[in-house]
């Protein structure tokens, strides 16, 4: 018999006992944070996913519950040199360690390459996979080249007239000298 599993409640002990594989093709419009960063609304576009559990021996000998995850999703960010829509690839692929509890996963994620999360029979596995992509965002995204040359200086012609015509505030100065000698 086959267990269902569902990514939004997830029996993370459970899920890597079984070895189990899940994966998905979610609408980008159901990760509510990711979409509040893009450029322009997401209405077609896709995040595809793959969780894989695993149990492995810990140093105790005893099994500790892994999950491996991938995501990828293409999402249009603003670049950060033209200020136009540019398409960023997103991608992850990450392993996780689970922990029994919440302060044996804050001591071990010190030392440990790998995230340390805290085992549940109700793990978001969705909101892991949101945070992955968040994180995955880069800094300033831009185009490698951009589509229109950018404009690197301001030049607003009024203003330069407008400083034309004002008088030097020395020459006004010396008008108000009076070469009279006393």
């Amino acid at each position: 018999m086959t267990r269902e599993f569902a990514p939004r409640r997830l029996d993370v002990n459970g899920f890597a006992e079984a070895a189990a594989p899940i994966s998905g093709i979610d609408p980008l419009q159901s990760y509510e944070r990711l979409s509040a960063e893009l450029a322009s609304p997401a209405a077609d576009l896709t995040v595809e996913w793959t969780a894989v559990g695993q149990r492995r021996s810990g140093a105790a000998g005893s099994p500790i519950s892994w999950l491996h995850l991938t995501a990828d999703a293409k999402v249009p960010l603003i670049c950060q040199r033209c200020l136009t829509p540019v398409d960023v690839d997103l991608a992850v692929d990450r392993w996780f360690r689970f922990a029994a509890d919440e302060a044996t996963a804050a001591a071990e994620d010190e030392e440990a390459e790998e995230d340390v999360l805290v085992a549940s029979r109700e793990f978001d596995l969705h909101a892991l996979i949101e945070d992955e992509l968040l994180m995955d965002i880069p800094v300033t995204p831009r185009h490698e080249v951009c589509p229109e040359p950018m404009k690197l200086s301001a030049v607003d012609p009024d203003f330069e007239a407008a400083e034309a015509a004002r008088p030097n505030p020395f020459a006004v100065l010396g008008n108000l000298r009076s070469d009279k000698p006393k």
